[in-house]
């Protein structure tokens, strides 16, 4: 997917500009201090839901299912002063679809901080859990690090990448947090943001889109109930996923299943003209045919979806300028 803008709203006229300096400074007096001096944790976490659906309107192409759910449930959750349990996100889809694309905005529009900010913590597989020989070993250290990181600021937001690459039984010690235990762990875990990311269930929502095109329904009136099912199964029968036989689906703690649908030929367009823009380029026509052209897609038969959606966008506009 395109990159994310830093500012998805315009600046406006010159007196707009100047009252947004003037508030700021009047802001700083009231919480500049306060937050330079040791409230880091509660003043890092800065929603901003504005920003948030402008970009997801802008950027995250074909994906409607994927931006009302989101956004609905966040703002659910964060509004709400006294959550009853974390919020946890399970994204599905197909490869390309925006899944790794969502969670980067979610962190980038949730805390001043970004993807870089003491209280995002992504854990990838590879690079955290590549030994299933030491699957005891990064079961104490992962619930360490979540329960320290917890106690330490209660807004904190957890991403975990590739799950069906996860050796199953890890993402146990995480049943404690996702639930809604007053008396183990108290309050202060109910404020968390924990969001799962795996590319299974992918094939059968591929499967649903397919026969709703052709049945010449409109993708956009695909709902999360044709859907739910065939995820949860899909994860249910995967013996290499994280929540393979695990007490977090038995005990229903994951909130929401967000479908990532696969996408199609004015998708991938719609991907290289945001990547043009983000380079500062005039779209060009032969750029963007060439792009399209050197996109493989499938089934074989109706040449639909495209076969690792937008993920390759930047590296093939690179060869082709």
């Amino acid at each position: 997917m395109a990159a994310a803008s830093l500012g998805c709203r315009p600046w406006g006229s010159l007196l707009g500009l100047l009252g947004l300096v003037s508030a700021a400074a009047a802001a700083w007096d009231l919480t500049s201090l306060h937050c330079h001096f040791g409230a880091f944790c509660e003043c890092d976490f800065q929603p901003d839901f504005e920003g948030l659906e402008c970009d997801l309107a802008q950027h995250l192409a074909g994906q409607h299912l994927a931006k009302a759910l989101v956004v609905k449930a966040l703002k659910a959750f964060v509004q709400d002063p006294a959550p009853t349990k974390p919020l946890v996100l399970s994204l599905h889809g197909w490869t390309g679809t925006g899944k790794s694309y969502i969670s980067s905005l979610l962190a980038h529009y949730l805390f001043r901080g970004g993807l870089h900010s003491p209280h995002v913590h992504h854990f990838s597989p590879v690079i955290h859990f590549p030994h299933a020989s030491h699957l005891e070993r990064y079961k104490k250290e992962l619930k360490s690090w979540v329960q320290g990181n917890l106690t330490a600021c209660s807004r904190s937001l957890f991403l975990f990448d590739e799950m069906d690459k996860l050796a199953p039984g890890l993402m146990e010690v995480l049943r404690p947090f996702l639930g809604s235990s007053w008396v183990v762990f108290g309050t202060n875990y109910r404020k968390a943001i924990f969001i799962f990311i795996s590319n299974t269930g992918g094939e059968q929502i591929n499967q649903v889109v397919l026969e709703a095109w052709h049945s010449r329904r409109d993708r956009e009136e695909i709902r999360l109930q044709e859907l739910e099912l065939v995820i949860s199964q899909a994860v249910l029968d995967n013996p290499h996923h994280g929540f393979w036989r695990s007490g977090i689906m038995e005990e229903h703690l994951l909130d929401v299943l967000v479908p990532f649908l696969p996408l199609q030929r004015h998708h991938v367009r719609h991907c290289v003209l945001n990547e043009l823009a983000q380079l500062g380029l005039e779209p060009r026509e032969e750029v963007i045919q060439a792009v399209l052209d050197s996109t493989t897609f499938f089934p074989e038969k109706e040449q639909l979806f495209s076969s690792n959606g937008c993920k390759t966008v930047a590296s093939r506009i690179a060869f082709f300028l």
